[in-house]
This record gives structure tokens, sequence and C-alpha cells, in this order.
């Protein structure tokens, strides 16, 4: 694996750690300020940090726990550009009762001020 593909592995385990531990504001830092997205939470584009953090708050609401992760992480490399795509699960836990969500993601990410920042996320649920 090499340097720049372990940069992205590392960026995408950081954010499913800072999700587990609710610290959303820190994900955000690894988007760009002018990024565009598709959420699983909703219909419409996302083109705001503001309505990221929302679908983020979305899931982390459903539950008395909640516990995100990804697997089967690819990484490709377009020189400064780059794609991570990923299968992902969300697991809520309310009483005593638990259901798992699934779906798959990617990230497109931008070498912008020598800093690999998501400028593009597309979330949808599995059918």
């Amino acid at each position: 694996m090499d340097s720049i593909e372990r940069a992205l592995v590392d960026i995408e385990k950081s954010m499913v750690k800072l999700f587990n531990k609710k610290e959303i504001d820190k994900i955000l830092k690894f988007f760009s300020e002018n990024f565009v997205g598709f959420s699983s939470t909703q219909h419409n584009r996302l083109t705001k940090l503001s309505q990221l953090k929302k679908t983020f708050l979305y899931y982390l609401a459903e539950g008395d726990k909640v516990k995100f992760g990804i697997k089967n992480l690819k990484v490709k490399i377009y020189g400064e550009l780059a794609l991570t795509t990923f299968y992902w699960d969300v697991e809520i836990q309310k009483k005593n009762k638990s259901k798992v969500i699934d779906g798959r993601g990617s990230h497109l990410f931008l070498l912008i001020d020598s800093q690999w920042k998501i400028v593009h996320e597309h979330f949808s649920k599995a059918h």
C-alpha cells in the first residue's frame, strides 16, 4: 500500500472512530467547504456542511447506542483526485431492541493545499 492510499484509509478509519465517539465537528474537518453529496437519510442534495452534520446527528438520535462501521474499503488514486468506496453499516440499539442498517458509500477526495479533502460523498442504503 503506498503512502497516499494509506493516508486515505487512515482518514476513513478516523471518521468511523470519530462518529462512534459522537465527535461530528471533527469529522467535518475532513470535508471541503465546497463539498456536495447525497445522504441515505434524505433525497435532496447536500451542499453545506451544516446539512451534512444534520445527517450524522439523525443517526445518532435514532437510538440509545449507535455504532457505525465500514468494510471492504477500496481506494483508487487519479493524481490529485482519489476515490474511496466501501460498504457501511449502522447498528442502532434502542431500549432492548437492535437493528442494523446497511448500505454503500463513496468519497471523492481532492488534494487541496497538501491535504486530502472530501469534495463529494454518496451514501445509499442497501436494497
